[in-house]
């Protein structure tokens, strides 16, 4: 497995061709929930302070995400795109914020983060959620940071997360402990509905 990488440290990262040149930053990651992957970056100018650019990155011209880069072949991989359809796109494919509901409907918390995959797989591997007591049993906050596996989450659609009531079984508050439960969860096989 790639290392995993947390989609808000992604915010600002630059995009670097393998010639070396800067030639944008990333402004919002765009997934794509049926596929479970990233599906592409909207972007700003080089400096930071740049606005927004009229190109997105699609993820099939990434050449490989990194901890500190987004490595793309030259700056033909950037794509132009009319600023209305960006937007559109950035604001379907925003995960963070959405409401996490168990099957039996309750609200058990709110998407803080989400895990994906670096190198050159940009799957989505967990949620980081700020759970509700309800979903964390004994914790003495009223919001508790976990990590969910995607493997258990039912649903992705609009701003709402669904996952099953029986997920706190893989749910975990630290993120070493994390590939061992999803690893655990995968080696079951994928047994929930996507």
């Amino acid at each position: 497995m790639n290392g995993l990488t947390a989609v808000r440290s992604l915010t600002t990262l630059p995009v670097v061709t393998l010639g070396g040149d800067a030639v944008a930053h990333v402004k919002d990651t765009v997934f794509d929930t049926a596929a479970e992957r990233i599906a592409s970056f909207t972007l700003t100018g080089r400096t930071l302070m740049s606005g927004p650019l009229p190109q997105d990155l699609p993820w099939p011209a990434v050449h490989c995400l990194g901890r500190h880069a987004v490595m793309v072949r030259d700056e033909g991989a950037l794509c132009d795109l009319p600023r209305s359809v960006a937007r559109r796109d950035a604001l379907r494919g925003r995960l963070l914020g959405a409401h996490v509901l168990t099957d039996d409907g309750d609200l058990v918390g709110t998407v803080l983060d989400v895990l994906v995959e670096g190198g050159t797989s940009g799957r989505l591997v967990a949620f980081r959620i700020a759970a509700h007591r309800e979903l964390v049993h004994g914790s003495r906050h009223r919001r508790h940071p976990v990590y969910v596996p995607r493997g258990e989450v039912l649903s992705v659609s609009g701003r709402t997360v669904v996952i099953p009531a029986h997920a706190t079984t893989y749910v975990t508050d630290d993120l070493p402990s994390f590939p061992v439960r999803a690893g655990a969860r995968h080696g079951r096989g994928r047994g929930t509905a996507r």
